[in-house]
């Protein structure tokens, strides 16, 4: 089946050159005339505060700033009223939703399909199907971010005894823990880990009382994959380690380092796309490897000095080695176990 763009009606009043645009971290797609903004809507089912949504929610807002879309958005929507939720922004005249559908992919599907007109960018478990062709796919691949925190991690803790509190055991979270675990072994070979998924995107209490659980069995150092799970480490007096975004301006004793994810390479070359009327079902979870900007190792800040100095040599040079593409972290999409 081939593959139709969206939006070739769009090319008179694209707000790209027709060459395209850079996309990048700091980079936006350029005005070639003055046209209305896009239409752009956000579905979420969680509070944009948390830390995977907040990532996209960001993105967005920047584009808002630079003029480029008009967007709305909902938060805290629940899987079996997402559907819905879809079909009042498209024919409300959005022309790119953005979201995540990891509860609700069958049916999500079925909405795309009503909307050829519409541009979907949603966060999904699936690759890109072109029997869905205004479908593209995306998820947080920040597994080169995950690793090098990992060597952090492994170069801190004392014990070798690490938790790790997660929310469901699926792809998406299981290929980060995995990085981080082999990051950990590069500097604490014979790290010992605490594996736990609490069942929710958003339940800090039970994040901290599982993070709770692990340092009575001897953790000196967590990885917060969920909020809540620094807090347990705040308040025990023991090390965290951050995920997607970097807290440790909140946590400056606590939060040594942080794998963190931009999505701005990925929502800046779909609307690029979107604008150039070649928006097409494709996988956009490659904007979030490192070498494309989309995901970095956070400053150590409060713990520059603090890091042994070999770890933190370590670091940089994986880090320049993924970036020139000399050297690849491995995508492990298998369910992490406890050691």
């Amino acid at each position: 089946m081939t593959t139709k763009p969206l939006f070739a009606g769009l090319t008179r009043r694209t707000l790209l050159a027709s060459a395209g645009a850079a996309t990048g971290l700091s980079l936006m797609p350029h005005r070639a005339v003055a046209a209305d903004p896009v239409k752009v809507a956000g579905i979420y089912t969680v509070p944009v505060e948390q830390q995977w949504v907040s990532r996209i929610h960001k993105a967005a807002e920047a584009a808002k700033a630079a003029g480029l879309i008009d967007y709305s958005y909902t938060e805290n929507t629940a899987n079996t009223d997402y559907p819905r939720v879809m079909r009042e922004y498209a024919e409300g005249g959005a022309k790119l939703i953005v979201g995540e559908i990891f509860g609700a992919e069958q049916e999500a599907r079925e909405v795309v399909l009503d909307y050829p007109e519409v541009a979907f960018l949603l966060g999904s478990s699936f690759m890109p199907d072109e029997a869905y062709p205004n479908l593209a796919v995306f998820d947080n691949y920040i597994q080169d971010a995950s690793y090098l925190s990992g060597i952090i991690a492994g170069s801190m803790t004392q014990s070798g005894n690490i938790g790790m509190v997660g929310g469901f055991p699926i792809p998406e979270v299981n290929r980060l823990m995995n990085a981080f675990m082999a990051g950990v072994r590069e500097t604490r070979p014979d790290a010992k880990f605490q594996v736990s998924f609490i069942g929710s995107w958003f339940d800090p209490p039970k994040a901290k009382e599982t993070a709770f659980a692990m340092i009575d069995g001897g953790a000196d150092l967590l990885y917060a994959e969920r909020f809540g799970v620094s807090d347990a480490a705040k308040e025990r007096g023991v090390l965290s380690i951050g995920n997607v975004i970097d807290t440790q301006g909140d946590y400056p004793d606590t939060v040594v380092a942080s794998a963190l994810w931009h999505f701005e390479p990925t929502f800046n070359k779909a609307l690029e796309n979107v604008m150039a009327g070649t928006f097409k079902a494709d996988n956009y979870g490659v904007y979030s490897f490192m070498k494309e900007g989309g995901c970095s190792l956070a400053p150590l800040g409060t713990f520059e000095g603090k890091v042994p100095e070999a770890a933190a040599k370590l670091a940089a040079e994986r880090e320049a080695a993924i970036k020139d593409g000399s050297f690849t972290v491995a995508i492990d999409d298998g369910e992490p176990k406890s050691s």
